[in-house]
Parts: structure tokens; sequence; C-alpha cells
């Protein structure tokens, strides 16, 4: 997604915490890691908690994976002969077709935010990459002023809360996945945590 902004340095720790795992999401889901992501994966500690036993797993698997290894796998999940196993599309999610009423909705939202999909990227928009990077520039403020907790619900709540779970949930168990098995261990719990957090400002 292209940049219109720096990241605002007001910005609380929870928030700029929650921006940095959105934007690992984004990073990972958008294309294989090479050596320097896998090694600050491996460098991550987790804690006791659901999302830090999710990290931790994480960590241990990126520990023994190569890049040749992670490309390969990417590959057959999102790419393959003609199609990756799995589709990580809004669109696909929703409907069962690509290119549907939701990527339609989610341009309209963006282009009400000042969201522009980079030169260089060509996919649809509605895929779970650019939404975790989308979520996490809302966040911090780099599509313009930082969105309030009330915008980022209306935006999580139209084009991420309704599959992300189930796309993560799905990429835990695909059949060709071993490190992103535990990106969507990490991914389930972590939209788990935000679908809970926004119903908690709701009441």
């Amino acid at each position: 997604m292209a940049q219109t902004s720096t990241a605002n340095p007001t910005i609380g720790e929870e928030d700029r915490l929650r921006a940095d795992f959105y934007n690992f999401l984004g990073l990972i889901l958008a294309a294989p890691p090479d050596q320097i992501l896998l090694n600050q994966v491996a460098g991550l500690s987790g804690d006791e908690s659901d999302l830090g036993q999710a990290i931790g797993s994480m960590a241990r698997v990126a520990r023994v994976t190569k890049p040749a290894a992670a490309e390969r796998e990417f590959n057959a999940l999102f790419i393959g002969l003609g199609r990756g196993e799995l589709l990580p599309y809004a669109s696909y999610y929703l409907t069962g077709f690509l290119n549907e009423k939701p990527l339609a909705q989610l341009r309209q939202d963006m282009a009400a935010r000042g969201i522009t999909r980079a030169q260089n990227v060509y996919e649809p928009e509605d895929n779970i990459a650019s939404l975790m990077e989308m979520m996490a520039g809302m966040i911090v403020g780099r599509f313009g002023k930082p969105a309030t907790l009330d915008d980022q619900k209306t935006f999580w709540a139209r084009h991420i809360g309704p599959w992300a779970g189930h796309f993560f949930t799905d990429l835990e168990g695909a059949e060709n996945s071993v490190l992103y098995a535990s990106v969507g261990s990490a991914g389930r719990v972590f939209m788990e945590i935000e679908r809970e957090a926004f119903r908690m400002t709701a009441a």
C-alpha cells in the first residue's frame, strides 16, 4: 500500500505493538521470508499467554527453516500450479469467488481513507497481507491521521473480522504448512484478541 505520511510519535505503546504485529503478518504473508526475516522471527520470545505461546512456537520453527524451504512452502500454499492450496482473499472467503462485492466495498473504504495500492502490487487489494498492512497503517497514521478506535473497529469489522480468523485456521491446518502453520496459529489468536478488544470497546 502507498504511504502518505510517517507514523505518529504520539501513538500509545499498546497500539504500536498491535501495529507491529499487523505489519509482521502482512510482511510474512506477502512474500516468502528471507534469511533476515527468519532470523528476526527466530529471535522472538513469547510468554504464557495464548499469543505468547504461538509466537514462541513460530520462533522455534523459524530457527530450523531455510529460505529455500520457506519459499517452497509459500509457493505451495499461495501460488501453486494454477492456484495454491489457499486463496487468501476476502472475496473468496466471503462469496466463493474472486473480485466480488467485498473487494469493491474495500476499494471504496480505501479511497475514503486515502489508501492507494502501490504501483508494483498487482494482486487484488482484499488479500490478507494487504489488509494486515492497512490495519497497521491506520493504527499509526501512515495514511494520514491515526484512525480512531471506532474507525479501526469499523474497518476491521467490514473487511477483516468476517473471514481472517477462518483463513488463519485454514493456514494452521493446511497440508503444506510448516512454518506457516505457526504463522496461522499466531494470526488466529491475534484475531481473537482483536475481536474481543473491539467487543469490549462497544460495551
